[in-house]
């Protein structure tokens, strides 16, 4: 299953890496895809991972999350 993160405080490839390291540090993840100009990920879940979960992993970088969607398909 794959969401769709708003992250607010990203200003650099730095905070980009930092992003898609602690989103793929959380177990249930197995990737992450951050967009600096976006400033947004869309993460690829293995198992359902609490938006909580989410957003204490990016405050510990300095980043914060906004909201999470779900990862509409152009298939459906």
């Amino acid at each position: 299953m794959k969401k769709v993160l708003e992250i607010e405080g990203m200003h650099c490839m730095g905070c980009v890496r930092r992003a898609t390291e602690a989103l793929e540090g959380i177990e249930g993840i197995s990737s992450a895809r951050v967009d600096l100009t976006e400033k947004s990920a869309v993460v690829d879940m293995e198992t359902e991972v609490s938006e909580d979960l989410m957003r204490s992993a990016l405050k510990n970088v300095a980043l914060e999350l906004v909201a999470v969607k779900e990862k509409k398909s152009i298939f459906g």
